[in-house]
């Protein structure tokens, strides 16, 4: 059974760190494309990252271009997320995702 657990949001002042993890079973990340989407209120979902089974990663440049990096760890079976120089405009709840598998997501606020 494939499952997607995320962990590591929180509440952070804007110029903060957050690294996502996202721990998969059923499944080896390694051998998939693992994405990272996310959903700011009132706003549609939008891609944030991906890492292919090959390692090769890919951001949106447009919203965290220089201050997001995708990594994988094949021996804990799990996706990061590091996301540094947050802004407000960073509040969403951010998910994790396997083709049509999705996680629960983890909610991340910039704010003061």
């Amino acid at each position: 059974q494939v499952q997607l657990a995320e962990s590591g949001g929180g509440l952070v002042q804007p110029g903060g760190s957050l690294r996502l993890s996202c721990t998969a079973s059923g499944f080896t990340v390694s051998t998939y494309s693992m994405r990272w989407y996310r959903q700011a209120p009132g706003k549609e979902r939008e891609w944030v990252a991906a890492i292919g089974a090959t390692g090769v990663v890919a951001h949106d440049p447009d919203s965290v271009k220089g201050r997001f990096t995708n990594s994988r760890d094949n021996a804990k079976n799990t996706v990061y997320l590091q996301m540094n120089e947050l802004r407000p405009e960073d509040t969403a709840v951010d998910y994790c995702t396997r083709e049509t598998y999705w996680g629960q997501g983890t909610q991340v606020t910039v704010s003061t």
